[in-house]
């Protein structure tokens, strides 16, 4: 999802949507994303909505986000009317393994609670490796969860101390061998490429250990220097170098070779999945711009073409939950022209494609261009669709700004 959006307008009080936006309601998939604020340390490179004990000291806790996230989500349920059946849910942060086995738990049966799961969701929730153990991988299977995604980022030492990562080099693999041994059948690594002073080497290293964790689908990311980070700071004073976008191509390269040989298949430009049922249902639902809930502070929201987010301070969204009121901060309509561009945004990025007639008349000329100068496979386009080449991915947001 979007780090950032724009100011928008106010959102109603209540939270209420226009009745546009619940027309077709549970034809489209349905999830629910939580967002857990807490870390233990800040990543220097993060620019994500969260707070470590100190920056938060007595003003917001676990308990007083929970008691909120229960109260967004009766509400939503509320303004959804009969709201359909959760599809995927996705807990998210943050660090949600802060919460422990039980925090966990208790989030995912308010998302019960509130909606109901539809039979065989699937249930994801993010982890650092280091507040994880084979007791807490068992509490959360036994609790519903059927899907796990570990930060790792590198197995490379030194790369970890410049992204500031607090866990060592081991952890995650070993983190993901203890929680498919717990019977998580889907298992993720999220890696990052690119930090200063990474090698082809490192890389390398890190993508041999992703081997040997046997996990069913990986996160590649090329890192990006965020404005008001600590990274961001460290580059400004000339301490570090900014990633080169062609160093970053050759690891996007060798990272999508590495996992070709390992059996996973790219479907999205950086996800890699063994197999169909491996691919997050959750993330497609965002890539494909069907509904989801965004619960909890900064999180965002869409439905119908409404997308709306929340305040991001943990004291405040429980604040304004607590007197009955949205904790929504602002909101967007969007547009059929919008919706249109977001839509090339984002499906052009997955292995399906996008089809060739949600292109206005000089996307589609464009597009034959593209595909002339090797971005998008010609036979797809003759078939009706854009499909990103190898290069294409490489150049993904060059393309989208082409068609649109």
């Amino acid at each position: 999802m979007p780090s950032a959006l724009p100011i928008g307008d106010p959102a109603p009080p209540d939270g209420s949507l226009p009745v546009t936006a619940l027309a077709g309601l549970g034809s489209r998939p349905f999830g629910v994303y939580v967002h857990v604020p807490f870390c233990a340390t800040r990543c220097g490179y993060c620019d994500f909505n969260t707070y470590t004990a100190g920056e938060l000291g007595t003003s917001a806790s676990p308990r007083s986000w929970l008691e909120g996230l229960r109260r967004e989500l009766d509400l939503a349920a509320t303004v959804l009317g009969t709201p359909p059946p959760v599809e995927t849910v996705f807990v998210g942060g943050g660090t949600p393994s802060l919460l422990g086995s039980g925090g966990l738990a208790d989030v995912l049966d308010a998302v019960r609670a509130s909606f109901g799961l539809a039979p065989g969701a699937e249930v994801t929730t993010e982890s650092n490796p280091e507040s994880t153990s084979p007791s807490f991988f068992a509490a959360i299977r036994d609790a519903g969860y059927t899907r796990v995604s570990l930060g790792m980022q590198s197995a490379a030492r030194h790369v970890l101390a410049v992204l500031d990562r607090a866990h060592t080099p081991g952890r995650p693999v070993a983190a993901a061998r203890e929680a498919r041994e717990a019977g998580f059948e889907h298992v993720n690594l999220d890696l990052i490429y690119g930090t200063p002073g990474e090698s082809s080497g490192d890389l390398e290293a890190s993508l041999d250990a992703v081997r040997g964790a046997g996990v069913d689908h990986v996160s590649a990311y090329a890192l990006i220097v965020e404005e008001g980070t600590a990274l961001a700071r460290r580059v400004r004073r000339g301490e570090l170098p900014m990633p080169d976008d062609d160093v970053l191509a050759d690891k996007y390269e060798l990272v999508d070779r590495a996992m070709t040989a390992q059996g996973l298949t790219w479907y999205e430009v950086s996800n890699w999945a063994a197999s169909a049922e491996a691919a997050c249902r959750h993330n497609l639902l965002y890539w494909q711009g069907a509904d989801w809930w965004g619960a909890g502070p900064g999180a965002h929201s869409h439905v119908g073409g409404v997308r709306w987010w929340n305040v991001k301070h943990p004291a405040k969204y429980a604040e304004l939950l607590a007197e009955g009121a949205s904790p929504s901060a602002g909101r967007e309509v969007l547009t059929e022209d919008d919706r249109r561009v977001e839509r090339v945004l984002l499906e052009l990025r997955l292995a399906t494609g996008l089809p060739l007639d949600v292109l206005d008349e000089d996307g589609r000329a464009e597009a034959g261009t593209a595909a002339a100068d090797g971005l998008l496979d010609p036979a797809a386009l003759d078939a009706g669709r854009c499909v990103l080449t190898d290069r294409g991915r490489l150049l993904a947001d060059a393309v989208v700004r082409r068609l649109t």
